[in-house]
C-alpha cells in the first residue's frame, strides 16, 4: 500500500513536468559549403552539421545525442523528485542503424551511470520506465519499432 501512494505521489508530482514545453519549436539550417550546414535554434544555439564528420556532427549523431539527452533529463527530474541527491550522471549510448537506405536507427543501447545518495534500484528502475514509457519525447517521436535497451550501474562515479 505504501508503494502505490509513493507511485502516486510520484505521478502527481510530474503532473507539471513538461507542461510548460512549447508545442511548436522552430529552426533554421543554413548551407555553408560542401555537405556542411550551420543550424541555429528560435533561441540562438547552434550546431554544425558534416555528412563527412569532419567539422561538425552528423544528423544521426546529434539525433542519438537528443535520445540521451532526453532521458538523462528526464531521469534526473524524476530522481531528485524521488529525493534523490544526484553526485554522478552520465548516459552511454549506442546505436545501429540500417546498413542499407533508409539507414534509420533500429536500436539504441544505453547505459546510464548513477551516483548519489538516497539511491536504490527501485528508484533508478521507476524513472527509467516513466522515461521510457510516457516522457521522452525524442524516443516518442521515432519509429515505434525502433528498440531501446537500457542498463545501469550504480553508486558508480560517472
Amino acid at each position: 500500500m505504501a508503494e502505490e501512494k509513493d507511485a502516486g505521489e510520484l505521478e502527481d508530482s510530474l503532473q507539471d513536468y513538461k507542461s510548460k514545453v512549447e508545442t511548436v519549436s522552430k529552426a533554421t539550417l543554413v548551407w555553408d559549403k560542401e555537405l556542411i550546414f550551420l543550424g541555429r535554434t528560435q533561441r540562438g544555439y547552434e550546431v554544425d552539421f558534416d555528412a563527412d564528420k569532419q567539422w561538425g556532427c552528423s544528423p544521426t549523431e546529434t539525433l542519438l545525442l537528443s535520445v540521451a539527452g532526453c532521458m538523462g533529463i528526464d531521469c534526473v527530474v524524476f530522481l531528485q523528485k524521488m529525493r534523490v541527491e544526484l553526485t554522478a550522471f552520465k548516459v552511454d549510448i549506442t546505436g545501429t542503424r540500417r546498413s542499407e537506405p533508409p539507414q534509420y536507427y533500429t536500436s539504441f543501447d544505453i547505459k546510464l551511470h548513477i551516483a548519489g545518495k538516497n539511491l536504490n534500484e527501485k528508484k533508478i528502475i521507476k524513472a527509467i520506465a516513466l522515461s521510457q514509457n510516457k516522457y521522452c519525447s525524442v524516443y516518442h517521436s521515432l519509429r515505434s519499432d525502433v528498440k531501446m535497451n537500457v542498463e545501469y550501474v550504480l553508486n558508480e562515479e560517472a
